[in-house]
Formats: structure tokens, C-alpha cells, sequence
């Protein structure tokens, strides 16, 4: 067991342990990793890190104490809000992340409708995020199956339906495949079961918009499509933030209150919050809003030029590769498998990951994803040399063959 040291350390000291601890990570700079990492430049991070420094120990709690938390987080809030194309009087929250994103839109939903023994009804594609809300809130998750296209299958989920169900959830785009659902269809059948829907769109939030402006053909997605009650979308995802930063946007600004905790049941008097957490790291507000400023449309724009950029050449590539097939999709989302009973595609995963390759696998089907980022499109040819070498080396049987279901 390790104790506080008696005495304290100098930071050059600390600083060097600090490096020597990272020192066998995987390298995220290098574009070596499809998860976890979002980076564009050194000119990018210097925003981040300077803007985080600035509110580096305001509570965003103590929203009194500092109103300019208050106004940053109100104006990072509207921007998202205008992106996805939100009515009048639509209203949002800061949060640490997807996950606390999309508890706050499950609590909102099963506490506006008040039934006793609640469900979800979700696509089977939907993040495991909702099942852990589930778990925390009493939430009955009902996973249905896709159509084969792996998006949405509406007359499932119709029927999947009762007078307990609380929420229908789609993603844009959903992180197994990046296939956006159908969610004009999710939005006509819950306005007409009187249904929270939630788009959860902690991928493509700030991506999605400018894939569109490219021509990429997204279906709609956003507050455009009536029903669509509430939406979660991740700043430190494609909106290039530092972590943690999302938002849980909301078509009525009224529907925070299913959302609030409130309480004078303690000596202290009124404590309300709208978020899961106490504490709140006011350097992710700062950060984020710097973030979103310094980029502008134009540089987010940018950004979904190159990942559109690595994806086209990665999957051009995979493909040249005889017994690899990319799966079909348009998004930051690339899967690829292999065909050939004779590539074992686990095999190709252990020699990429000892090239120094951080490997997500893919389950169903067996398989590899990866998650671009705009430093992607800089290794594509480096990624797709070191495949080459893997799939002949995988083929002479030399390697052991990675576990599917390392997802992340």
C-alpha cells in the first residue's frame, strides 16, 4: 500500500515520474490510436490548455460566485443549440460527458412521465450507456434488433412499445457502424405515443452538420425533425475539446426542471443542480467555448474535410487488400472484417497493436473499428502499409489472435 510521502516532492521530480509513466501509452500525437483521442494541432492545444488554465480552480457550482462561468456556459450552450437547428426557446446543460448527457435526458424522460415500472425502447445498436442508466435509474431497456441495414427498425420498436414506455432513443450516428437512424420516422411514431425521443448524437454532433456542407447525404437528424425532444452531442469529441465537455440539449428549455434536484432538507437551506455532478471543473466551460470560437464554422468545417479525407483513403486502401472488405457507412465510423477463412482478423489485430496500433475490436461481426479524427487523414499511408504487412504476416500464422469484444 502506498502512503503520502512524510515529506514533499520538487515538480521536476514529480514532472519526470509523470513522463516515465506514460512513457509505453499508446501514441496519440502520432495518430497511432482510433479511440479515445481527438487532436488536430499543437496550435488547437495551446487554445485548450490556456483557456482550461484560465478557470483552472472555478467551481461552476458556484455559478453566484462566478458569472462568467454562467455566461460562457450559456453561450457554448446556444451555439450547439443553433448548430442542430433548435426552435425558439429551446434550452440545454453542460455536462462532463456523454454518459452524464444521456442519464440526465433518461431521468428527464421517466420523471415527466410519472409512470410506475418505465421503459426504453431502443435499437440494439444504441450505446451500452443507456443499459448503465437503466441500471442506475430503474429503467427497463428493451433492445431491439435492427433491419439489415443496421439502422432502426421502426415496426419493431413500435411494437416493442406500452403505456410504460418513457423513451425512444435513436443515435446519429450510432458508434458500431456510424449509420445514422431513422429518425424522422422515430419522431412521427413518439409524437404519436405522446414519447420523449433522444438523438443521441454524442459522435456526430459537431460533425454531422459539416459532413452535410461537404455532401455527404445524411438523413435529417436534428431539431429540424419534429418529435426529436432532446439531443446529446460531446464538445470533447468532434467539437475538439479538452474532456469533459457535452451538452444535453432540450427542444423546450422547460423540460430542464425533470432534470433538476432540489432539495432544503439539510441545515444549509436550497441546493439545486441540474447536472449529476456537485463540483464542476470551470476550466471545461472555459475551454470548450475558446475551443468552439477559435474554430469557427470554418475550421470545424476543416476538420470534417480531413476525416472525410482519412476515411476515403483508408477505406480505398483496406479494400486493395485481398480478404478484407470495409463495412458500408459515411460517417468517422470505418469498420472493416475479413472474408477469407483463411485471415483470421484477430490475427491481423495482434500484429497491428505490436506495431504500436491501438486496436478496438469489433464483436458482431468479428471484426476492426476505428473512430477517425482529423490527424487520421496525416497516417492513413502509414496505417495502411503497416495492414498490408499485418495481413501477410497474419496469413503465415506466426501470431496469436487478439479477443473480439475489445470495444471501446
Amino acid at each position: 500500500m502506498i502512503a503520502i510521502p512524510e515529506e514533499g516532492q520538487e515538480w521536476p521530480a514529480l514532472k519526470q515520474a509523470l513522463l516515465e509513466a506514460k512513457a509505453r501509452d499508446y501514441s496519440w500525437k502520432r495518430g497511432r490510436m482510433a479511440v479515445f483521442f481527438y487532436y488536430l494541432d499543437e496550435a488547437l492545444e495551446r487554445v485548450q490548455q490556456e483557456a482550461y488554465l484560465t478557470f483552472w480552480t472555478e467551481n461552476n457550482l458556484g455559478q453566484r460566485a462566478f458569472p462568467s462561468l454562467a455566461r460562457l456556459e450559456g453561450e457554448v450552450v446556444e451555439m450547439g443549440l443553433s448548430l442542430m437547428r433548435a426552435p425558439e426557446g429551446a434550452g440545454g446543460t453542460f455536462t462532463s460527458g456523454g454518459s452524464e448527457s444521456i442519464f440526465l435526458a433518461m431521468l428527464a424522460a421517466r420523471e415527466k412521465a410519472g409512470v410506475a415500472r418505465p421503459n426504453i425502447v431502443i435499437p440494439d445498436t444504441a450505446h451500452l450507456t443507456f443499459d448503465r442508466a437503466g441500471w442506475y435509474l430503474g429503467l427497463e431497456v428493451r433492445r431491439i434488433p435492427t433491419a439489415a441495414d443496421r439502422r432502426s427498425d421502426i415496426v419493431a420498436m413500435m411494437a416493442a412499445m406500452d403505456a410504460n414506455t418513457v423513451a425512444l432513443v435513436g443515435s446519429a450516428p450510432n458508434y458500431p457502424f456510424g449509420g445514422i437512424d431513422r429518425i424522422a420516422e422515430l419522431g412521427a411514431l413518439a409524437a404519436a405515443r405522446g414519447v420523449w425521443l433522444h438523438v443521441d448524437a454524442c459522435v456526430g454532433g459537431f460533425l454531422s452538420p459539416f459532413l452535410s456542407r461537404l455532401g455527404v447525404a445524411l438523413p435529417d437528424w436534428d431539431f429540424a425533425v419534429p418529435g426529436v425532444t432532446s439531443i446529446s452531442a460531446d464538445i470533447h469529441k468532434h467539437g475538439m475539446a479538452p474532456k469533459g465537455a457535452s451538452l444535453l440539449l432540450l427542444r423546450d428549455a422547460g423540460l430542464k426542471q425533470h432534470h433538476r434536484f432540489e432539495s432544503k432538507a439539510w441545515a444549509r437551506g436550497l441546493y439545486a443542480a441540474h447536472t449529476a455532478q456537485g463540483t464542476r471543473p470551470g476550466g471545461a466551460v472555459a475551454a470548450a467555448w475558446a475551443v468552439m470560437r477559435h474554430l469557427g464554422q470554418a475550421g470545424y468545417l476543416d476538420c470534417a474535410r480531413r476525416i472525410r479525407e482519412a476515411r476515403s483513403v483508408i477505406a480505398a486502401g483496406i479494400q486493395t487488400i485481398p480478404g478484407l472488405e470495409v463495412l458500408p457507412g459515411e460517417h468517422a465510423i470505418l469498420v472493416y472484417r475479413s472474408h477469407d477463412p483463411g485471415l483470421p482478423i484477430g490475427r491481423v489485430a495482434t500484429i497491428l497493436d505490436g506495431r504500436g496500433w491501438l486496436v478496438s475490436r469489433q464483436q458482431e461481426p468479428d471484426g476492426i473499428h476505428l473512430h477517425l479524427n482529423p490527424l487520421h487523414a496525416e497516417v492513413a499511408e502509414e496505417y495502411l502499409a503497416d495492414l498490408r504487412l499485418a495481413v501477410a504476416e497474419a496469413r503465415a500464422g506466426a501470431a496469436p489472435e487478439m479477443a473480439a469484444g475489445r470495444a471501446y
